[in-house]
């Protein structure tokens, strides 16, 4: 796999396999067009993927999360491609390729977002190389169970919540919903085990007539739709077909778990872009961004002048200890160090020199920047004022 360069297509293109090997990047038009849009609207912002891995978690977490979430899914592929290369030596099961535990991975996008917390300190990207592993791991385990259960076993695990979720994700119609729930309670109101085990077997012709007549008489109360009477026939096949749509909304089919959104492309790309109230969130980023580079630049900054500080002789440091931070005057210290004024003098003068030119030089090395004569004058300012806030001779 060879590295993404620029921040455009590391949230914009997505891992494609040839023969269970990384083939190439391939690029999502919409996601492109979003990405470079973002960039020329907000040319102050850095160009850093950290900056704009956490715009997108902000927004995911406001009011684009379909957006956010495939940016950030762009965004983490080589991490969940690295997770499934260490899978593949984890686990020895052969019904599973490279590219069956890349995509279980990626599947789990909208999980690592919800359970990611910026202030802790870890990038996006370290936190999901931690959970992806992890969650990969716990859903191998769960498909286990799951390819091992009976659609029985399987309708009695489920909750109410995710088997509406699994029938919506198949596309049934509300009324179609509602009916096939009202058989899935009936289901578990009347196919009840002495001793429940992994496995259930088939329910008998006479626990579907028991099914049927609780459906049909509870049908009157729950249903809002007018609709006759259901066999048992008739119930059975519903209730396999809610098993059959479960299993495709617990773990849906491999090959379709890194693909867009079906209808994703429709549309312009400014339907879905969010209106730069994210100028607003980018300008909140771009903030808190230059206020942690100036925090870091003063740490560094500070222990450049502490290391040009110790450069000087004891002598030296002494006077502009007393000088700046003990207030002394010059005949203080020429009484106190036994020396004339002008030495005194001559030493206070010398000592800032240096210190000043430290400066400089740290300014030219890390901020890639010569200052102006008038910028020096402020240098020298504020290094008097970091002198008098300075402890110790």
């Amino acid at each position: 796999m060879h590295p993404r360069e620029g921040i455009t297509e590391i949230f914009s293109t997505f891992v494609q396999f040839e023969a269970d090997h990384f083939s190439h990047w391939a690029v999502e038009p919409k996601l492109h067009r979003s990405m470079r849009r973002c960039l020329e609207q907000s040319f102050k912002a850095p160009s850093s993927e950290a900056f704009w891995a956490l715009y997108w978690y902000k927004l995911w977490q406001d009011s684009s999360p379909q957006l956010a979430t495939l940016h950030l899914s762009a965004y983490l592929q080589e991490t969940g491609y690295w997770t499934a290369l260490q899978a593949i030596k984890k686990f020895t099961n052969p019904r599973y390729t490279l590219a069956d535990y890349f995509q279980m991975a990626i599947a789990e996008v909208e999980t690592v977002l919800q359970d990611f917390k910026p202030e802790k300190g870890a990038s996006l990207k370290t936190y999901a190389a931690m959970a992806f592993s992890s969650l990969l791991t716990s859903s191998l385990r769960q498909r286990h169970e799951v390819d091992i259960c009976s659609n029985w076993s399987l309708l009695r695990k489920i909750s109410k919540k995710r088997l509406v979720e699994a029938l919506q994700q198949a596309g049934l119609a509300p009324t179609t919903i509602a009916q096939y729930r009202l058989a899935w309670i009936c289901f578990n109101q009347i196919y009840v085990q002495a001793v429940l085990g992994e496995k259930l077997p088939p329910p008998n012709r006479s626990v579907w007539e028991a099914i049927a007549k609780l459906y049909n008489t509870e049908r009157h109360h729950q249903l809002t739709s007018l609709s006759s009477d259901c066999q048992p026939e008739m119930l059975e096949r519903w209730l396999t077909n809610c098993a059959g749509w479960v299993r495709a909304y617990l773990y849906p089919p491999i090959n379709s778990l890194n693909a867009l959104k079906p209808n994703w492309e429709l549309g312009e790309v400014q339907d879905d872009l969010p209106d730069l109230h994210s100028e607003s969130l980018l300008s909140e980023l771009v903030a808190q961004e230059e206020m942690q580079t100036r925090r870091s630049q003063r740490s560094h900054l500070h222990q450049a002048l502490i290391a040009a500080l110790a450069q000087l002789d004891s002598q030296s440091r002494k006077i502009l200890h007393l000088y700046y931070s003990e207030s002394w005057t010059q005949q203080q210290i020429m009484q106190e160090c036994a020396m004339s004024q002008a030495s005194v003098s001559r030493r206070l003068t010398k000592a800032r020199e240096s210190l000043l030119t430290a400066l400089v030089q740290w300014s030219q090395e890390k901020l890639h920047s010569s200052p102006t004569s008038i910028q020096i004058k402020d240098m020298s300012m504020a290094l008097e004022e970091w002198l008098k806030m300075m402890k110790g001779g």
